[in-house]
């Protein structure tokens, strides 16, 4: 069996690195920019650090800043109009996973108008084009969106997210500014970070991992350890490692998958809205606990990085000091531990685990999964 491997044709990274846009934007002949954002980062003049450079290179743009937390399927189609009518040749998506999602949407639809509705993109779908052109520039450091295939939309009709997975859809250009990250607010700092604790340890564990993306995926775990906290103590070192260890992850698990703690993440946004990272953060551990006899040694080596002397440890004791070493990083940055504590319904528990089973990341976990099984994570994170 091959391994493929997708990636961004073009990356930057570095305090500064959003100078790149005007020069890739030159280069690639583009005329026109529709850049997708949110309100929140037009108000506090996030956005404008790009705006700023474009205004200064002649170059013209329009502004799409509709996108909300866990962009809906509506949040897309008016997205597909607003460009429509933009007269833009290319996207610029500057935001968290939602924007770079939203404009992921877009792009495919736009060049493949067949998949208008929204949702008929859900799974692994077979687009004949590659999506408009998208610059992403993340400004947080977690979903690694700007250097995935990946991208999810929530259905609120049916009150489920859904995980679209096509190589078309990857952006041509990531900047990894850490400058742009640099107002992230505490909370969002620590659960974008263990977001990409999740990427990590999930990819490094899921059923498709390989020797390749082991390398990503075990060398992200060790940069965002490190980093993670100091990061949310807003220090520039733990910034820019952040930027960095976010992106590694998302190279390796956009090309070998996750496991079910995403699986079991995203019906909690679509149930309550949550927050995705802090979803992600509170079923880390309880997923590991679950899996970990399914590892191999796979443990031993995340709890080294993570800084535990394992040595004459046995299995069993380096699988407990690796989750251990997660609920304290966890913990340290201000993470919930139990699901009542971020508002999950306890009635809801047996629709959540239906609905995590029939996720498309659940799959990919390296131990088998039921609905029984899933609603028993649950039952325990709660």
């Amino acid at each position: 069996m091959a391994n493929r491997m997708i990636l961004n044709e073009t990356s930057y990274f570095g305090a500064g690195a959003i100078s790149e846009i005007v020069t890739e934007a030159k280069k690639r002949g583009f005329k026109k920019a529709l850049i997708v954002t949110d309100k929140d980062l037009i108000k506090f003049n996030v956005a404008k650090k790009v705006t700023d450079l474009l205004d200064g290179a002649g170059l013209d743009y329009s502004i799409y800043d509709e996108v909300k937390a866990n962009p809906t399927v509506d949040i897309v189609k008016k997205g597909v109009e607003t460009f429509k009518g933009s007269g833009a040749d290319y996207l610029i998506a500057i935001g968290g996973g939602s924007p770079i999602d939203t404009a992921k949407g877009i792009g495919i639809i736009i060049n493949n108008p067949e998949y208008a509705d929204v949702v008929s993109l859900e799974g692994a779908v077979d687009t004949k084009n590659p999506c408009v052109p998208i610059i992403a520039v993340p400004t947080t450091a977690g979903t690694a969106a700007e250097v995935t295939i990946n991208y999810v939309i929530t259905d609120e009709e049916k009150k489920r997210k859904f995980v679209c997975v096509d190589p078309h859809d990857i952006p041509v250009v990531a900047v990894v500014d850490s400058d742009m990250m640099s107002s992230m607010p505490k909370g969002l700092t620590a659960s974008t970070g263990m977001d990409a604790l999740t990427h990590a340890i999930e990819g490094y564990t899921t059923l498709g991992a390989w020797e390749l993306t082991d390398m990503m995926h075990i060398k992200a775990v060790e940069i965002i350890a490190r980093s993670l906290r100091s990061a949310v103590a807003n220090e520039q070192k733990g910034r820019e490692d952040m930027a960095l260890g976010q992106y590694i992850a998302g190279m390796g698990f956009s090309n070998v998958g996750l496991g079910v703690v995403h699986g079991m993440a995203h019906p909690l946004g679509a149930f309550y809205d949550t927050p995705h990272g802090i979803a992600n953060a509170v079923l880390l551990p309880y997923v590991m606990e679950y899996n970990a006899e399914y590892t191999g040694e796979k443990f031993r080596d995340i709890a080294e990085v993570m800084g535990v002397d394992t040595s004459g440890m046995d299995q069993a004791a380096y699988r407990k000091a690796a989750i251990d070493a997660v609920k304290q990083l966890s913990k340290d940055v201000g993470i919930p531990e139990k699901l009542h504590e971020i508002g999950v319904k306890e009635e809801d528990l047996p629709a959540l685990a239906e609905a995590a089973f029939n996720d498309v990341c659940t799959g990919g976990n390296p131990r088998p999964c039921t609905v029984d099984s899933i609603l028993e994570i649950y039952k325990t994170a709660f």
